[in-house]
């Protein structure tokens, strides 16, 4: 695990000791000049240490965190709302490990203070994916939760911005379906990510198919491949996302009950037929989804997205970044 230091944290900086807001010891030479308790305060600070800043290579070395930090702190002063950011690189993946970096993130925010949670992820564990947005939730309260996405939240990140408020997004955002997914070893051996929507619209379609016509030679054929304790596992697996989506949706962003119609959507193969198909801004809301449409010409986009990028470019595919204006984190994923 690799920690880069925020700002304050870092030992380079301290601040000068001394004396400041104590009260003046009485002066037992009464006949003391004023002249001459100036001298002795004056010879006193002369021996303090002098106080210690970053060094010019300290800062150099990081000086990209630095302008990171500084975006965050102009973004926070236009929205009004504590800004923490939470980005995977291309090949990382949101686990349980991640509590570490959340935690991290929300130390020093104060409870019922409004929150932007910036998101990019193409998924993970789901378990922990609910585990990371209850953290947020519950420190958010009952202040408004908003998670922006500027590029993507796939799979289980999809699932994060279920639980906030509203999910704020732009011409270049995308969100994604959130049937889970299996590894799976076709005929030839390779490993592949299989959805298990697929598997389990496969065995309806062909058990209608015998129910139909108890002769039908393919159908019967099909589903003897189709083994009992993987459909039922396969069943309580989007059982387990469908039951999520509906309990992030009625915490928060639909509280007058649609949650039940638009929790299925996100699952639906029929209309998704990937796992990684887009669902646009302009999709999310026809789904039902509270969506904030941002302007990519605003100033305010234009702030998000040149952050977004000196982000993606600070970590590697394998890392994740937690970053707020006063912690910088990238962490270093699984081989």
């Amino acid at each position: 695990m690799s920690h880069v230091p925020a700002e304050g944290e870092s030992g380079e900086e301290e601040a000068a000791g001394g004396d400041a807001g104590q009260a003046e010891p009485h002066d037992a030479d009464a006949g003391e000049s004023g002249s001459e308790r100036a001298a002795a305060r004056s010879h006193a600070d002369e021996e303090k240490p002098p106080r210690r800043l970053k060094t010019p290579l300290f800062h150099a070395l990081h000086q990209a965190r630095y302008e990171r930090q500084a975006r965050i702190a102009s973004i926070q002063d236009t929205t009004g709302a504590k800004l923490i950011c939470f980005l995977t690189g291309d090949c990382a993946e949101i686990g349980r490990e991640d509590t570490l970096g959340f935690a991290d993130l929300l130390y020093n925010l104060r409870r019922n203070e409004p929150i932007d949670l910036l998101l990019h992820t193409h998924g993970g564990v789901i378990d922990a994916a609910e585990k990371l947005i209850t953290m947020v939730h519950n420190v958010a309260g009952k202040a408004p939760l908003r998670v922006i996405v500027p590029d993507c939240a796939k799979s289980a990140g999809a699932l994060m911005t279920l639980g906030t408020d509203t999910i704020v997004m732009s011409d270049s955002s995308e969100l994604g379906p959130i049937d889970p997914q299996v590894a799976w070893r076709d005929a030839s051996g390779n490993v592949l990510p299989h959805s298990v929507n697929t598997y389990l619209d496969a065995y309806e379609l062909h058990k209608t198919a015998l129910e139909e016509d108890p002769s039908d030679p393919l159908a019967r054929m099909m589903l003897d491949k189709l083994e009992p304790a993987t459909i039922e596992l396969f069943k309580n697996l989007h059982m387990r996302a469908l039951k999520l989506a509906e309990q992030l949706l009625a915490r928060r962003m639909l509280t007058d009950g649609s949650w039940s119609a638009v929790a299925p959507e996100l699952l639906n193969t029929k209309r998704w037929y990937a796992h990684g198909q887009v669902i646009s801004a302009t999709a999310a809301t026809e789904i039902g989804l509270n969506i904030e449409l941002v302007d990519a010409d605003s100033d305010l986009w234009r702030q998000i997205w040149q952050l977004y990028c000196l982000q993606r470019l600070a970590i590697t595919d394998r890392q994740r970044l937690f970053e707020s204006d006063w912690v910088s984190l990238p962490i270093d994923g699984a081989a």
